[in-house]
């Protein structure tokens, strides 16, 4: 992706959504403002990594510079190792004092698991709207709940401007486990080197195939033999707890798909929930009491909860697939992900599914966009 300097990235940006603004109706307007607001208060938030870590030593912070420092070592193998963009994003840092940096809402019907679509300049249509406050979040949620729609709001860590912007590291995600930092740093760069417009799954999918390739990468090569053994627990779980997701959403998919009448999906809509807060219990049993995915079964579960987390798995085999006929050629991956993306709809997915079958099988996800972020999937 050409990257111009940041004024004229700025300028540009702000003159398509100027437009864009002067076309929409007040609701809309309002939208753009916020996000253009929030972005720039996370982007003025923003410090050197230097700077960030002289300031952390001052204060006898020395969690936040040993994490920083971390940060900067992924952020230099991302580029060295795995070939990603080298740029001056997550070289820099701020602290927007939240747990997120957004908060995203997905929509539903009651009886399917399409995510409802949003369109806008620049990213083209996606599957959520960002907010930079979770009240406004809240509030449009409440809307949607209102004209029918299930829906989840999610706390997102961390975002990617698709390399208009240098996005900076952020308090919201520094903290993670070695691992888990790696990745989302590998799964954001990711965005700014493929990118679809309107396909969800493909862009969420491809991020995520190079997120968990260049982790491995990592401890494999750099990380510690604690950071190692973490990881294998770590990921394990969420292996674990992402198959009986999808499992859920398949059973949901046939529910919906099938000749019953509303009331007896909905019966069998209950069922199915029940049933996966019962394995959920046992998963737990087998991990001897782990409590770290409590936060989201604490919730009211919505097919919209379901349909977030499978947008980010759909075409994972695929991509996991094409890395491997390369030859675990980064650059050789990129140009063929490429081409790949670069087809009609139709056959990008036929594409995909030639490569490998979709983590999906009983119905692949109709929706397309794309989130820009990672989806708030549990952090234990």
């Amino acid at each position: 992706m050409k990257r111009w300097p940041a004024h004229r990235r700025l300028a540009g940006i702000l003159a398509i959504l100027a437009g864009a603004m002067l076309a929409a109706g007040c609701d809309t307007v309002g939208y753009y403002y916020q996000s253009i607001g929030g972005h720039l208060g996370v982007m003025a938030s923003a410090q050197s990594l230097d700077d960030a870590i002289a300031t952390a030593n001052g204060a006898n912070d020395r969690k936040l510079a040993q994490r920083l420092e971390l940060a900067r070592r992924i952020r230099d193998y991302a580029s060295r190792e795995l070939k990603l963009p080298d740029n001056g994003s997550y070289r820099r840092y701020a602290n927007l004092h939240r747990p997120y940096v957004v908060w995203s809402v997905f929509a539903t019907p009651e009886l399917s698991l399409d995510l409802r679509k949003w369109c806008f300049p620049i990213v083209g249509c996606i599957t959520y709207r960002g907010y930079y406050s979770q009240d406004d979040a809240d509030h449009y949620a409440k809307g949607l709940r209102r004209d029918g729609f299930e829906t989840y709001v999610a706390g997102i860590p961390a975002y990617s401007t698709l390399g208009y912007f240098d996005d900076p590291l952020l308090n919201t995600f520094v903290y993670q486990p070695e691992g888990e930092l790696a990745r989302l740093i590998f799964h954001e760069l990711a965005h700014q080197v493929v990118y679809v417009r309107n396909d969800t799954a493909f862009n969420e999918s491809f991020a995520t195939a190079v997120e968990v390739a260049g982790v491995e990468h990592w401890l494999a090569q750099d990380g510690s033999a604690d950071a190692r053994a973490s990881y294998k627990i770590y990921d394990g779980r969420r292996r674990q707890f992402r198959a009986m997701l999808l499992s859920t959403r398949d059973k949901l998919v046939t529910l919906y798909k099938s000749p019953q009448d509303d009331e007896a999906k909905r019966q069998g809509k209950a069922r199915i929930f029940d049933e996966l807060r019962q394995e959920y219990a046992a998963l737990k049993v087998e991990w001897a009491g782990y409590t770290g995915y409590d936060r989201w079964f604490d919730q009211p579960l919505t097919n919209a909860h379901l349909a977030a987390v499978a947008t980010y798995q759909q075409w994972v085999p695929a991509f996991t697939a094409l890395l491997a006929q390369c030859g675990g050629d980064w650059e050789r991956f990129y140009a063929a992900a490429r081409k790949i993306g670069d087809l009609p709809p139709a056959e990008r997915d036929a594409a995909l599914r030639k490569l490998a079958p979709p983590a999906t099988e009983v119905t692949p996800l109709t929706a397309r966009g794309n989130t820009g972020a990672m989806a708030d999937t549990p952090k234990p």
